[in-house]
């Protein structure tokens, strides 16, 4: 029996590249959704030009049937939205109306959300892991981490109205690889990369195409639960650095946030007051519930994934 899909936001890279990989199993129909329309058509699937925060997306997947409604639709950063007001609606107010529209289809058997590990915020105070269980002990207060923790709260609200389907929340680590383009590529690949003084904070990266694979993978195979997803291992922010051959500016703590600012000023990288305390205090996830529970073994580890990026940057250059 053949079901029906919906991806929303598949103008951008990852949920283009999501609905593409779906739009090749024959045993699905894939409907990307968003704002405007990909810069290349997107073979094996039909697009409709529908914004999240409008009450159409009802009718859309009610007429289709929907059984299954990927949310990718979220965005990181004020730059890609046009500013913060508006990366806020689109985020929360777009996540709220999607989730009015799934609520309303009778359809619907499953719900995937990309998330991000950024819910958990960054302080000095934090486990050596973070397991899905464990509330942060820093709350994030801006930015995209801020969002995406309302946007949770109100999927789980939603879980428990609609009991009969199937929610996988995917909290993923910082994205890299050869194409995706983050906050988090944008800072590694500035020529002089700005750390804070005292501070050499663990981080960790998914390969983009085990981001790719983990939704494809929740899609196909439904598992309900919140799952961290990373790659294995975790790198010193000053490993990373020299690794891509960048040199390392140490700043005064106080001064970092000024230096952040004039860097998006100059339009580089993007940064938020959680962005910074990630800089500073880095995060690590406990991956187990992704092998043990939902049954995904990414490719690449953390190293891997920034060889992929680096040897990408080494082309450009």
């Amino acid at each position: 029996m053949r079901r029906t899909v919906v991806v929303t936001g598949v103008s951008r890279y990852l949920g283009g590249r999501l609905a593409a990989v779906l739009g090749r199993d024959e045993t699905l129909d894939v409907i990307g959704v968003d704002v405007i329309a990909p810069a290349d058509p997107i073979a094996g699937i039909s697009f409709v030009r529908a914004d999240i925060r409008n009450p159409v997306m009802g009718r859309i997947l009610a007429d289709a049937r929907v059984d299954t409604v990927v949310h990718m639709g979220a965005i990181s950063t004020p730059r890609e939205a046009g500013g913060r007001a508006s990366m806020k609606e689109i985020n929360v107010l777009g996540t709220m109306q999607l989730l009015a529209a799934c609520e309303r289809t009778p359809s619907l058997t499953s719900l995937v959300v990309k998330s991000t590990s950024a819910v958990y915020g960054s302080g000095p105070r934090d486990p050596a892991k973070f397991t899905e269980d464990m509330n942060p002990s820093h709350v994030p207060t801006s930015g995209w981490a801020k969002d995406s923790v309302e946007l949770e709260g109100y999927v789980r609200g939603f879980a428990r109205r609609r009991p009969d389907v199937n929610v996988t929340t995917l909290r993923f680590a910082n994205a890299i690889g050869p194409v995706v383009q983050t906050s988090m590529s944008s800072y590694l690949s500035m020529p002089v990369v700005p750390t804070v003084l005292g501070f050499d904070p663990r981080i960790q990266f998914i390969h983009e195409d085990d981001l790719v694979e983990s939704i494809r993978l929740s899609v196909l195979e439904p598992t309900a639960g919140t799952y961290n997803i990373a790659g294995d291992g975790v790198l010193l922010l000053s490993q990373a650095i020299r690794r891509l051959g960048r040199r390392q500016l140490i700043v005064p703590g106080p001064l970092f946030p000024v230096v952040a600012r004039r860097l998006v000023g100059r339009g580089i990288a993007d940064f938020s007051p959680e962005s910074v305390r990630y800089l500073t205090y880095g995060r690590s996830l406990d991956t187990r519930a992704m092998r043990e529970t939902l049954g995904f073994e990414p490719d690449w580890s953390t190293a891997q994934a920034l060889e992929s990026f680096a040897e990408s940057r080494s082309h450009v250059a």
